[in-house]
C-alpha cells in the first residue's frame, strides 16, 4: 500500500511539455492563439522541479480541440517505442485542478492519487483526459498522467492545428533539448500526423517553434 501523496510528478506529453502553456494551467487565462479560458489552480505556484522523461508507450493524435482546433494528443501505453514527455513535481491539489481543468470541470475538488499510483490505471469519466496512469516513479515520487479512456486503435486519427503542434515541437525542445531534425522525425511518426502533415510544412513548423534549421 502506498503511503499519503502529497506531491506527484505530473507527466506532460502534449502540449504541456512547454513550460509557458501548462503556466495558464497554474494561474489562469487564455494563451495565445488559444479559444479557451483557464479558471487556474488554487495553487499557482511554479512546479517545484522539472524533468525530461521517456514513457512506455506512444502519442497520438485524435477528436477535436475545443481550445485549438485540431486534433488532441493522447497517450497509450500499449503503442509501441517510447513517448517523450516532461515531468512537473507539483503538489496533488495543483495535479487535480489541472486535470479537472483538462476534464472540462471546474477545479476545486482534491483527487484520491493514491489508487492511480498504486494500480497503475483509474477511471473518473468517459471522456477525454479522464483516465488517470501511473507511469512509474522518479526518486521516489509517483508519477501520474491523464488520457483517454480507449486506445489509439479505437477511434480515428485526426491532424493536430499547427499552433498546437508547434506548441509540443517547442516543448520537446524546451524539455528535452533536442535538435530540429530529431523533433521532426519524432512528430512524423505519430498516428494524426504521419500522413497527415507532409515532410517540408513538419520541418518549417518545427524549425519555426524551435528556432533551429528546417530539415
Amino acid at each position: 500500500m502506498w503511503p499519503r501523496v502529497e506531491l506527484v510528478w505530473y507527466v506532460a506529453y502534449g502540449s504541456n511539455l512547454y513550460a509557458a502553456r501548462l503556466g495558464w494551467y497554474l494561474t489562469g487565462g487564455c494563451p495565445p492563439g488559444g479559444r479557451r479560458t483557464y479558471p487556474g489552480c488554487r495553487d499557482g505556484r511554479a512546479p517545484r522541479r522539472t524533468e525530461p522523461v521517456l514513457i512506455p508507450g506512444g502519442v497520438y493524435f485524435a477528436g477535436e480541440s475545443r481550445a485549438w482546433t485540431g486534433g488532441m494528443a493522447f497517450y497509450d501505453p500499449r503503442l509501441p517505442g517510447r513517448a517523450a514527455a516532461r515531468a512537473y513535481l507539483v503538489t496533488v491539489g495543483q495535479f487535480a485542478d489541472i486535470a479537472a481543468q483538462e476534464m472540462y470541470r471546474p477545479p476545486g475538488s482534491d483527487l484520491d492519487l493514491v489508487a492511480a499510483a498504486a494500480t497503475g490505471r483509474v477511471t473518473l469519466g468517459p471522456g477525454r483526459y479522464e483516465t488517470l496512469l501511473g507511469v512509474g516513479r522518479l526518486d521516489g515520487v509517483p508519477m501520474l498522467t491523464f488520457t483517454a479512456p480507449w486506445t489509439a486503435a479505437d477511434v480515428p486519427w485526426t491532424a493536430p492545428a499547427p499552433v498546437y503542434l508547434a506548441m509540443i515541437a517547442g516543448g520537446l525542445r524546451e524539455a528535452h533539448g533536442w535538435p530540429a531534425r530529431r523533433i521532426t522525425a519524432y512528430l512524423a511518426d505519430r498516428p494524426g500526423v504521419a500522413g497527415r502533415w507532409s515532410a517540408q510544412d513538419l520541418a518549417a513548423l518545427v524549425a519555426g517553434a524551435t528556432g533551429g534549421p528546417a530539415g
